[in-house]
């Protein structure tokens, strides 16, 4: 995929300090010199095109509702079915394969435990495998911004 300038800055300049404002994407365009509607469009294809999955706010875990880390030990030929269940929940916002018994990880977040325990039961029960729940006992704090270079 040949990335555009737009789309270029958008990945670069937005990975840190993203704009906490009524209309991000109007500022965001601003910045950039060009509309919201054209910052829109271009995120939208980056989704589409599978370069991005989201663009939001990461917020410290436990600061606002309740999240865990959580897994599922997938036998090897359900692994593409089984994540795509786990995907579908809103409350999952990624899950990846590892190398392990347990090979599919994800992050599920909720309002509130109690919705956070009821959404790890249902894919328990739509998977029929039980989940590992690992929540957070103590933070550290890692940034994966990085500045991006184009050959």
């Amino acid at each position: 995929m040949e990335l555009t300038d737009l789309e270029r800055h958008l990945l670069n300049d937005f990975q840190h300090d993203l704009l906490l404002t009524p209309r991000p994407y109007a500022e965001m365009g601003e910045r950039l010199g060009v509309d919201e509607q054209a910052v829109i469009d271009a995120l939208e294809r980056l989704r589409e095109c599978g370069v991005v999955t989201r663009v939001g706010a990461v917020f410290r875990p436990h600061s606002v509702g309740a999240s865990t880390l959580a897994a599922l030990a997938v036998p090897p030929e359900r692994l593409e079915t089984v994540a795509g269940i786990v995907s579908a929940y809103r409350h999952v916002n990624h899950n990846y394969e590892r190398e392990h018994d347990y090979n599919l990880w994800f992050v599920a977040t909720a309002p509130d435990e109690g919705e956070l325990c009821d959404v790890l039961e249902d894919i328990e029960r739509a998977t029929g495998l039980p989940v590992l729940a690992l929540p957070l006992l103590e933070d550290y704090h890692i940034d994966l911004g990085f500045e991006l270079r184009w050959t």
